[in-house]
């Protein structure tokens, strides 16, 4: 049976929120130094592109162990570990005297930031149940929703003061401030008698069996791409702001600030629907929201040859509401498809999402961010596989309340064999 979750401390939404926001502060906050990273180490545009492209690769594979290795020797040393050489990898960075050195510190970087986000959302699982759970999950997101609008302004206020450099200690500061708060006040919430011996044989059965319960390649999928039409526009950003707004690195918040504005409003309302609404209203509610963002999106591209503001950015405070409001949901629904390998799940789910995000960084935002209505396109898309998957996973299940899903999950043979005593 799964242990009965232990009280939390009210410190617990602000450390997760704050290592939630090492993601965003390494993408984000880098973007206006891409100019003077390119004069510096002789890169053009594309190849600057790849600063996020290998953060989000490194990103991913290592997402796939983080969970994994939590489930078996405990969420907080994993944590605390990811924190400190993370800080150590951004210190490399801010020293960096070539740009194959600036790239390996990034990909150490990206080994590192996934500890925080994947194992974090396997210890709100373990503290919460049910609509306390997604409301924490709510609240962390809502705090964490600050961070792309802070990053890229004080990106751009650090490049007066230290160039480049300046953002990557300023990184090395806030990890190694958030390690310390970690230790002292991060409580352990899997438990020693929880915990799953980690094997590689066991943890690719473990991957394959996952792969055997037919609701969770819908919801896989539906989680995955969520955040990824909403991340091509994030990933443009520097385009968007230079190229189609004509805006010198001070006008990042115009993007930023509706994004924001969406993803906290979103995670209020979530938070809020919580305990009132079922599970399925408020994940439809999101979609709607979504695919209303991109029908907007596509109208101001289609009306105006050139973006116009405030008006082509409008659409983005939707387009944060929804990711937001089905997010959390669809995530605890992931994870309570298998309550004594939430990290695993949770590993899975990360890496997934952040090789799509790689290859929207990668491939689809030079490609399509010439013009806002190759954007609006590809964003669209994007969120219809979405849609079309979580009406997959409805037709599979009929959608039980959170609270309800740990009594109507599949438990396999692997999970069985690794948690009784030899």
């Amino acid at each position: 049976m799964t242990p009965t979750p232990r009280p939390v401390r009210r410190s617990l939404p602000w450390l997760l929120a704050g290592l939630s926001m090492i993601g965003p502060f390494s993408i984000d906050a880098v973007f206006p130094a891409f100019p003077l990273i390119g004069e510096r180490f002789g890169v053009d545009s594309a190849g600057l592109q790849q600063m996020i492209s290998v953060y989000l690769i490194t990103y991913a594979v290592m997402s796939l162990f983080h969970g994994a290795i939590s489930d078996s020797i405990g969420r907080k040393p994993v944590i605390v570990t990811g924190m400190v050489v993370y800080a150590m990898a951004s210190a490399g960075a801010a020293l960096s005297t070539s740009y194959t050195m600036l790239l390996t510190c990034r990909a150490l970087q990206g080994m590192c930031a996934g500890a925080g986000l994947v194992v974090g959302r396997a210890v709100v699982r373990d503290s919460l149940e049910g609509a306390a759970a997604q409301q924490l999950m709510s609240r962390v997101m809502m705090i964490f929703s600050v961070a792309p609008v802070i990053a890229p302004i004080v990106g751009a206020q650090l490049l007066f003061l230290n160039g480049w450099h300046g953002i990557f200690w300023v990184l090395m500061g806030f990890t190694l401030m958030l390690a310390v708060a970690l230790v002292l006040y991060l409580d352990e919430s899997h438990p020693p008698a929880a915990r799953t011996p980690f094997h590689p044989g066991t943890l690719i059965r473990g991957y394959v069996s996952f792969g055997q319960d037919r609701p969770f390649w819908p919801l896989l999928i539906s989680c995955t791409v969520n955040f990824a039409g909403l991340f091509l526009y994030i990933s443009s950003a520097p385009h968007i702001v230079r190229d189609l707004l004509h805006l010198s690195a001070q006008g990042f918040p115009w993007l930023f600030l509706p994004v924001v504005a969406g993803l906290v409003c979103g995670a209020w309302m979530s938070g809020r629907l919580a305990s009132r609404r079922s599970v399925a209203f408020t994940v439809n509610l999101g979609y709607a929201s979504l695919l209303l963002a991109c029908a907007l999106h596509l109208l101001m591209a289609l009306i105006t040859r050139e973006p116009v503001l405030p008006w082509s950015m409008l659409p983005l405070v939707l387009h944060g509401v929804g990711v937001q409001l089905a997010f959390p949901t669809l995530t605890l629904l992931l994870l309570d498809r298998f309550p004594h390998r939430r990290g695993g799940a949770s590993s899975v789910q990360a890496f997934c999402s952040l090789l799509l995000c790689a290859i929207v960084a990668g491939v689809l935002s030079p490609l399509l961010s010439g013009h806002m209505l190759y954007l609006a396109l590809g964003a669209s898309v994007l969120t219809v596989i979405g849609w079309f998957s979580w009406r997959w996973y409805q037709k599979l299940t009929r959608c039980p309340p959170v609270a309800q899903t740990p009594s109507s999950v599949v438990e396999t043979e692997w999970e069985t064999e690794i948690t009784e005593p030899r």
